[in-house]
């Protein structure tokens, strides 16, 4: 009884005296000023690219943001403390493990995109950084046919990199 008693009593002490960054790390992993995002319509220079491709990262970029950081979005630019740009400057797909008689195995689709994030820390920093994603098919499939779910793949991991560069403590 008296371990247990003693256990209660660690336990509420510890709990007691965690850290607040711990226990809640979104709220202090950015700035305070950083109160809203806005990401400007995704450029695409990646001339196999589906053309509705923009437009669907694009929203998986401010579902993501939202889900993930304390941030809101914006509805204009101007009221925005943080701004996000992106260009698609990569959409490959390539033969990846070949087999006896150059025949692949499998294909790989890799989508390229250039970010530039505008934030207001220390007057005005411009971060640029390169999301380079991809996701592999079986050579027996077409792309048209599996495009549709690599994409979705290759789009969380391109979010999931601009979500890690906002949680870095510029």
């Amino acid at each position: 009884m008296k371990q247990l008693s003693l256990i209660l009593i660690l336990l509420a002490g510890l709990t007691s005296c965690w850290p607040k960054a711990f226990m809640n790390p979104i709220d202090n992993s950015m700035p305070e000023e950083w109160k809203k995002f806005y990401i400007t319509p995704l450029e695409l220079t990646a001339t196999t690219a589906p053309s509705n491709y923009p437009a669907n990262l694009a929203e998986g970029l401010r579902s993501g943001v939202q889900n993930n950081t304390r941030l809101k979005l914006a509805s204009t630019l101007e009221e925005a403390q943080i701004k996000i740009s992106g260009i698609i400057s990569g959409y490959n797909t390539t033969p990846i493990a070949i087999q006896q008689g150059d025949l692949a195995a499998k294909n790989r689709l890799t989508v390229s995109v250039n970010f530039t994030i505008l934030t207001p820390t220390k007057g005005l920093e411009k971060m640029e950084f390169t999301s380079s994603r991809f996701a592999d098919y079986e050579s027996n499939e077409q792309l048209v046919d599996v495009e549709t779910r690599l994409l979705e793949s290759i789009n969380q991991q391109v979010v999931q990199d601009v979500v890690n560069k906002l949680l870095s403590n510029w």
